[in-house]
C-alpha cells in the first residue's frame, strides 16, 4: 500500500498540535509575561526605599575586638542597624547572635512590633499594614528558605509581603501579587509543577521535541501545498 505522504503528515501534525499546542499557548503567554514586566519590578526594587550610609559612632561603641572576645567560637562578624540602633551580628556554630554595639548586652530576638516597625521603615509607600504572622513552615514563595520569620503583609491591591529576621531584623525577602504572578507564570514555563526550578526536566524535554516536530511538519505542509496552488492556477 503507497504511503499518502501529504495525508499522513498532515494527520500527525494535527495529532501533534491537539497533544501539545496548548503548552506552546502558554510558552508563548508566559514568555510574554516574563519580557513586558521588567525584572526589577518582579524582584520588587520599587518597594524598598534607598538606604541611608550607615554612621558609625566608634567611639561609643564596643570594640569589634571586645565583642569577639566574649564569643571565641564566631566565624562572622558585621555591623549593622536595627530600628536606629547599631548592632553587632556575630554568627557561630549555634547560630547568630544579635549585640547591642553600644552596650555589649546581646538582645533578645525580634518581636512582632519590632518586624512590623522595621517593615514600615523600609517600605517606600504608605500603606498600613494588613497583618503580621511569625511563619515556622514555609509558604510556596518562599521554598528555600528556612523558617522560622515575620511575615508582614501591607494592605494594598498587590499584597506587598516583606519577611522579616526574628534573630536580626533583616529583609530577608520581598514578595508581591507580579512576582507570585511570574512565579506560576515560570512553572508553567519550564513544566515543573512541583519545586518550580528543574528547566531540564523530562515532560519539559520530550513537550519541546514535540513541538519542534511540530513545527517541521507544518513547515512541510506549508511548502509542500504551494506547488499544488501553482498547478490549480496553470489549469
Amino acid at each position: 500500500m503507497k504511503i499518502r505522504w501529504p495525508l499522513f503528515v498532515r494527520r500527525f501534525h494535527k495529532w501533534l498540535a491537539l497533544i501539545i499546542g496548548l503548552q506552546v499557548v502558554f510558552w508563548t503567554a508566559t514568555g510574554f509575561y516574563m519580557v513586558v514586566i521588567h525584572i526589577d519590578r518582579i524582584h520588587g526594587d520599587h518597594l524598598i526605599k534607598s538606604a541611608p550610609a550607615q554612621v558609625l559612632d566608634v567611639e561609643r561603641m564596643v570594640s569589634p575586638e571586645d565583642a569577639l572576645r566574649r564569643y571565641p567560637g564566631a566565624t562572622e562578624m558585621r555591623s549593622s542597624s536595627l530600628l536606629g540602633r547599631t548592632v553587632w551580628e556575630i554568627s557561630g556554630p549555634s547560630g547568630m547572635k544579635l549585640v547591642d554595639a553600644g552596650t555589649g548586652e546581646v538582645l533578645r530576638p525580634v518581636t512582632r512590633d519590632e518586624a512590623a516597625a522595621v517593615a514600615r521603615e523600609i517600605y517606600a509607600f504608605d500603606e498600613p499594614i494588613r497583618s503580621v504572622e511569625l511563619l515556622t513552615s514555609a509558604p510556596m514563595e518562599m521554598q528555600g528558605r528556612k523558617p522560622p520569620y515575620w511575615q508582614v503583609v501591607f494592605d494594598r491591591w498587590d499584597s506587598p509581603t516583606f519577611y522579616i529576621s526574628p534573630e536580626s531584623g533583616a529583609l530577608i525577602s520581598r514578595r508581591h501579587s507580579l512576582w507570585r504572578i511570574f512565579d506560576f507564570a515560570w512553572m508553567l514555563h519550564i513544566m515543573d509543577y512541583d519545586e518550580r526550578s528543574d528547566i531540564n526536566n523530562p515532560l519539559l524535554r520530550i513537550s519541546t521535541w514535540l513541538a519542534v516536530l511540530m513545527a517541521l511538519t507544518g513547515a512541510w505542509l506549508l511548502v509542500w501545498a504551494f506547488p499544488k496552488r501553482r498547478k490549480k492556477k496553470k489549469r
